[in-house]
């Protein structure tokens, strides 16, 4: 089994090909091609960490769509003086399907 570990914004994620994953939101298109910096590579047995090998690694991706995360709700409160803060926060991201890795 081939499978990569990439970094995709500010995480690292292990993917394959056929994996979708959802990212922090990025700069393309729905429908277009991006290429994710690999940190490690595994095919089979034969595991590749160094810079200089990883660096010939081409991990493509298709961008399936944007959309955006879960809403979640940040609340503050401070006993005993009437101070109480409620703001909402949802994400951007980006799904992708990983389709090579060479």
């Amino acid at each position: 089994m081939v499978y990569a570990v990439v970094r995709a914004g500010g995480r690292q994620e292990k993917v394959s090909v056929g994996t979708i994953v959802t990212l922090d939101r990025l700069k393309a298109q729905a429908g277009g091609s991006i290429q994710l910096p690999a940190l490690l590579l595994v095919d089979g047995d034969k595991v590749t960490h160094e810079a200089e090998a990883l660096a010939k690694v081409k991990v493509t991706a298709t961008v399936l769509g944007n959309l955006r995360g879960p809403k979640i709700v940040i609340q503050k409160y401070k006993n005993k003086t009437g101070y109480k803060k409620r703001q909402g926060f949802r994400a951007d991201l980006t799904r992708v399907q990983v389709t090579e890795i060479k």
